[in-house]
């Protein structure tokens, strides 16, 4: 009876190890299904509305091929246009950071207005920063100084600059107008204007490679709300981009999804439309920049502007599955994190982004431990004691207001030391810079000239 015996025995322990082998076989496909699993894309509830995973990952030649066809749909010219930067001057906005003011070249022959932080003292190559601003903003912006100065302090060169429509990209010199928001009904105007948007962002990329004093490995994009759209694009088109933040957005979706039923036609809902052609046109912005360089994205639980409750974390951990099946590896894909109770506010000041861009940057004058014993700053208490403006509606505490912003002792800079050109020079200069300007020449590189293109322009704008 030994036979029946190990029979009765061993049976049941095969069995056993079997199941136990088919289950830790079966286990990540079903956990993959649970998130890949897609109702009704109709359903206006649905937050995946996309395509599933692919089955095997993209060539090189075919991430090439929807690089050069995203740059085509936007109209980003190839080469980029030339930068010609000029300096006016420059001046101390706080102690051991220097700023300056530069102007480079853009679309069609247009030029684009900077401040430039830097340390004071430094040695060797720099790690940088282009600051994005979001709607309403601008180098002006309280974010854009506090990062400029906080990060130069660093040892960190920071560009900011003016989107098109703001400040000394404004006819009346204005911040604040939206003014790129105002439809312009061309043929192929929002296109150009996210063509155009997203060009200023690799110009402000090739003003920095051109610094002997910055290191092209290590350059950073920093975009908040509808900066976090654009520099999205401009990291997936431009692999010198290499490290890469979002905050207030991030959260690309697919085809007649929340980016592109945007009320911003212009700079939003336009341009992401013109990318429909992509198959998974989320996933495939990502990976093309994942190939290059890392992501950190950073929204709040409240936040009004990011799909709620669709796009937190199962969202991004779909998004980050479909990104890993185009490239065939999980390695720098996009990390996402949330902060409860928190609205929209460019986050890349706080402690937390601070630790994270010292892993990827390796600031010169700062290291975790001194990040980490580093004071905090409560904007709404410092907007209030210094006299800086926060946009309206913006210094509510679940907004910027509530921002504990790593560093003290940062102060208001006035609007006039942050602007590039002085007064008499930018009057005379004034159509390379401006909304209006921009808009003549994008009518007429879709052949609407002259008198023919008021009919084009918004209600009462001509």
């Amino acid at each position: 009876m030994p036979f029946g015996h190990n029979a009765r025995t061993s049976g049941p322990r095969w069995l056993r190890r079997a199941c136990i082998l088919l289950l830790a076989v079966l286990t990540p496909l079903l956990q993959a299904q649970v998130l890949s699993s897609r109702p009704n894309p109709a359903d206006p509830h649905f937050p995946f509305n996309t395509p599933g995973p692919v089955k095997s990952p993209a060539t090189s030649a075919q991430f090439d091929q929807w690089r050069t066809q995203i740059k085509s749909a936007l109209f980003i010219s190839n080469p980029l246009p030339t930068l010609a930067p000029k300096s006016y001057g420059m001046f101390s906005p706080a102690e051991g950071v220097i700023a300056e003011r530069v102007t480079y070249g853009t679309r069609f022959g247009m030029r684009i207005p900077a401040i430039v932080y830097r340390p004071a003292h430094s040695e060797g190559k720099l790690p940088a920063m282009v600051v994005v601003d979001g709607h309403g903003g601008d180098k002006t912006s309280w974010y854009a100084f506090y990062t400029g100065i906080l990060y130069a302090r660093a040892g960190a060169v920071v560009v900011t600059y003016d989107p098109i429509g703001e400040d000394e990209r404004n006819s009346d010199r204005k911040s604040e107008t939206r003014e790129h928001d105002s439809v312009i009904k061309g043929p192929h105007s929002p296109e150009r204007m996210g063509g155009l948007m997203v060009t200023d962002v690799m110009q402000a990329v090739s003003y920095l490679s051109q610094r002997p004093d910055v290191d092209a490995a290590r350059i950073a994009v920093l975009g908040y709300s509808m900066g976090s759209f654009i520099s999205a694009i401009a990291s997936a088109v431009d692999p010198r981009i290499r490290v890469l933040v979002l905050s207030g957005g991030g959260d690309l979706d697919g085809n007649m999804g929340s980016w592109d039923r945007s009320s911003k036609i212009m700079c939003q809902a336009g341009p992401y439309r013109a990318l429909s052609f992509l198959p998974d046109k989320a996933a495939i912005l990502y990976a093309l920049h994942q190939r290059s360089g890392t992501t950190l994205i950073l929204n709040g639980t409240v936040d009004a502007l990011v799909g709620r409750p669709h796009h937190f974390k199962p969202f991004f951990a779909d998004l980050n599955m479909r990104i890993a099946a185009l490239t065939g590896t999980r390695a720098n894909l996009p990390e996402s994190r949330f902060f409860a109770r928190v609205g929209h506010r460019p986050s890349w000041v706080t402690r937390q982004a601070a630790l994270w861009l010292q892993e990827q940057l390796h600031f010169p004058n700062w290291t975790a431990a001194k990040i980490n014993a580093m004071g905090t700053t409560h904007i709404s208490a410092w907007a209030k004691a210094t006299g800086a403006h926060i946009n309206n509606g913006y210094a509510v505490e679940d907004r910027e207001g509530g921002i504990r912003a790593l560093g003290t002792g940062i102060p208001n800079v006035p609007w006039a030391d942050l602007q590039a050109l002085p007064e008499a020079r930018w009057q005379q200069e004034k159509e390379r810079f401006t909304w209006d300007a921009w808009v003549q020449h994008a009518l007429a590189a879709d052949g609407i000239r002259g008198s023919d293109q008021k009919s084009f322009y918004p209600a009462g704008r001509s």
